[in-house]
């Protein structure tokens, strides 16, 4: 990959670092910004650097490719500024990177978190530790790379974290797209259950009708059996906020993954759609009869039939799907509530770690948040310097490393993935 090159600045104040010796021995802080190979950077080491390099991976970001959108190529946008102050502040050196693209840009990130740290390691210091933390969608290069990367991470922090892999998270979505298609309707314009619209427009061809339907508190109940026929937990947030950002993804961010892997990507022939005898109670006493349960699910399972084409899925599966063979420590942080990537990922992905028999090498945590990434920073930092001290010891955290005070949740299991 071609590298670009720091500002002026920047390079000044490289020179005048390796003039004064090792990095975490410099005398005044660092703080680079520039550009490698398409993708913006920034790089910030403390006065005062105790000698570990936290890589921050940002979440998805919606790509502009539609009238009046602009792309956001911040490296650091503004929760993650906060965090890399907060790190920076407790000794830590940041880098993070805008990825050269946004949208589904799980390739591209890979690349460019690849290229940063190396940049890193060639132009202020080779870290006495290196830790890859990914939220969101950044999770995915992050597990990838706990996989595949030799000595350049020592420890990796997936957040709020697509654990099940790419192919089964969206495999989701083609769930709750279908749940939607049987209780209200798709309209036209938002393509098929099996094959969106590539181009269709959150703002302008999905937003209208999703806030007239609700508004109209009649559709509460069937608004409610798609949240529980995909096992979607509810939250303070989810109406509408929640729900809205599930639909995008559904929309409008599976469109452009489309255009991507030149194809529809989701399947659900290994699926059966149920209602827990729990949630038929609640929509009865909301006032949906089981007869009309019945017929929503029966017309959901007589449609199990959706398959993706081959290449489509070959490229959701690569960017990514994970083997569970990890070769550092793994530290995943979750909220117990998260409407859009559910805490069952972590079981999912807890499963494949075993399958490979690298437990050992395994730790999970979780936070009382009910939001999607909603972490406090004492929550992140906490969760940083143990994994940095299990890279740098050997020695794996314990429960009591997460305390409930901090608004960890000690003993808690999630439940397991619902579908294969």
């Amino acid at each position: 990959m071609k590298r670009g090159l720091p500002t002026f600045t920047a390079l000044v104040a490289v020179l005048a670092l390796a003039a004064g010796g090792a990095a975490h021995a410099a005398p005044g802080p660092l703080d680079l910004s520039g550009s490698l190979g398409g993708a913006n950077y920034v790089i910030k080491v403390p006065a005062s650097w105790n000698g570990t390099l936290v890589v921050l991976a940002h979440g998805y970001r919606d790509k502009a490719d539609h009238p009046g959108e602009v792309d956001n190529t911040a490296a650091l946008d503004a929760g993650f500024a906060g965090i890399a102050a907060g790190l920076n502040a407790q000794g830590y050196a940041v880098a993070a990177t805008s990825y050269s693209d946004n949208g589904w840009a799980v390739k591209e990130a890979t690349q460019d978190i690849t290229a940063l740290t190396s940049f890193f390691r060639d132009t202020v210091a080779v870290p006495e530790s290196t830790l890859l933390a990914g939220f969101s969608l950044g999770s995915l290069p992050t597990y990838e790379l706990a996989e595949r990367t030799g000595g350049m991470f020592d420890g990796f922090l997936p957040a709020c974290a697509v654990g099940a892999g790419a192919a089964r998270a969206w495999d989701g979505g083609l769930l709750e797209l279908l749940a939607y298609d049987v209780a209200f309707g798709i309209p036209a314009a938002w393509g098929t259950v099996a094959d969106g619209d590539d181009d269709v427009d959150f703002e302008s061809e999905v937003l209208p009708t999703m806030v007239g339907q609700l508004l109209n508190p009649m559709n509460f109940a069937r608004f409610e059996f798609m949240r529980l026929v995909g096992r979607v937990p509810l939250s303070p947030d989810y109406y509408p906020g929640g729900l809205l950002t599930n639909v995008f993804f559904f929309t409008e961010a599976r469109g452009e993954l489309e255009r991507r892997a030149h194809g529809p990507v989701a399947q659900n022939l290994t699926h059966t759609y149920t209602i827990e005898p729990g949630d038929r109670a609640y929509l009865n006493a909301i006032g949906m009869p089981s007869a009309t349960i019945d017929s929503l699910l029966a017309a959901m399972n007589a449609r199990r039939t959706i398959s993706p084409a081959p290449s489509a899925r070959n490229y959701v599966e690569h960017y990514a799907t994970f083997t569970g063979k990890i070769k550092h420590p793994v530290l995943t942080l979750h909220t117990v509530v998260d409407t859009l990537v559910p805490v069952q990922h972590e079981a999912a992905y807890a499963e494949t770690v075993a399958e490979a028999s690298r437990e050992g090498l395994l730790r999970q945590t979780y936070t009382s948040g009910t939001s999607h990434c909603g972490f406090s920073f004492a929550q992140v930092l906490t969760a940083i310097q143990a994994l940095d001290a299990w890279a740098q010891t050997g020695v794996a955290p314990t429960a009591a490393a997460f305390p409930a005070a901090l608004g960890f949740v000690p003993g808690f299991v999630p439940p397991a993935w619902p579908q294969p």
